[in-house]
C-alpha cells in the first residue's frame, strides 16, 4: 500500500524523535529514520555512523548529528561508489548539490549544522556531552525528553522531503 507524501514526512518526525528519545545517537537516529520511513535500509551506511553522534564523539563542536545522518542517506542514494572512484560522469557533483540543499533547509529550520550551536538555540547554552557531569545536565535539562529528539525528527523529515522532491526515492502508488 502506497503512503502520501505527508504521511511519509509524518512517519520521519515520529521515527526519528522515537529513536532518539529511546536509543539515543542522533545520527544512527536520523538514518535508521529515513531509511526506515523509505524502505531503504543499508546497515553499513547505519553503522558508518556511530561515531559522529554528538556533534562528533559526544563533543559537542563538529556537526549536528541528524543533519550528519542526513548527509549520509542522501550520499547512499545518489554517492559516488568505490568501485567508480574515478568518477568521469561527476556523479559525486550531484550529491554536493544535494547536500547544499539540505544544509540551506537545515539552517532554515534549526538555526545550524553545528551542535554546540543547536545545543545554545535549544537549551540556552552548550553541553560537552562526553563528561559525565556535564551529561548529567544535558539529561536533566530535557536532552532525551524533547530536544535532541526533534532535531532528529525535523532532520529526518527535512532529508525525507528532499529525497522525496528530488525523485530519488518514489512514492508508491496503490
Amino acid at each position: 500500500m502506497g503512503r502520501s507524501k505527508q504521511e511519509l514526512l509524518d512517519k520521519a518526525y515520529e521515527l526519528g524523535f522515537e529513536y532518539e528519545k529511546v536509543y539515543r545517537g542522533c545520527s544512527q537516529c536520523a538514518i535508521a529514520a529515513i531509511q526506515d520511513t523509505l524502505d531503504i535500509r543499508d546497515d553499513s551506511v547505519f553503522k558508518a555512523a556511530t561515531g559522529l553522534a554528538g556533534g562528533g564523539g559526544l563533543t559537542g563542536t563538529g556537526i549536528c548529528g541528524g543533519y550528519a545522518g542526513g548527509v549520509m542517506v542522501l550520499s547512499q542514494l545518489v554517492g559516488r561508489e568505490r568501485s567508480n572512484f574515478a568518477d568521469p560522469e561527476g556523479i559525486r557533483y550531484k550529491t554536493l548539490e544535494l547536500t547544499r540543499k539540505f544544509l540551506d533547509d537545515y539552517v532554515r529550520e534549526l538555526g545550524s549544522i553545528i551542535c554546540r550551536d543547536i545545543q545554545l538555540i535549544r537549551f540556552g547554552r552548550p553541553y560537552y556531552i562526553a563528561d559525565a557531569s556535564d551529561y548529567e545536565k544535558f539529561e536533566a535539562a530535557g536532552a532525551h525528553v524533547d530536544k535532541c529528539p526533534d532535531v532528529v525528527a525535523r532532520a529526518a523529515q527535512l532529508a525525507v522531503e528532499l529525497i522525496l522532491d528530488e525523485g530519488l526515492v518514489e512514492l508508491q502508488k496503490e
